[in-house]
């Protein structure tokens, strides 16, 4: 049995799990103010990660608008505070 650094066996063991997404989620929703701005950041109401998808969820129709527009550049932005390419799809609720 090889030896592991407790950093790599968390992250074997998270690279595994179903909690992988939600962990993701949570460390986007922890710099979402500083990539999307305050105005945003106050009116997003969840942010969830399902593979390689983004879901966000906002009540703010031209908010909606804005964020569908933005696709791209959110993409760019998450994928960069997470250190690796792990977004490829956004869909705005």
């Amino acid at each position: 049995m090889g030896e592991y650094s407790l950093g790599d066996a968390i992250q074997q063991f998270l690279d595994k799990s179903r909690i992988r997404g939600d962990i993701q989620a949570m460390q986007i929703y922890d710099v979402w103010e500083h990539i999307m701005g305050k105005t945003v950041a106050r009116y997003t109401k969840k942010l969830q990660i399902f593979g390689n998808k983004l879901i966000i969820s906002t009540d703010v129709a031209p908010l909606k608008h804005e964020l569908r527009y933005q696709k791209d550049n959110i993409i760019k932005r998450v994928n960069e505070a997470l250190g690796k390419a792990v977004i490829t799809e956004i869909v705005v609720q």
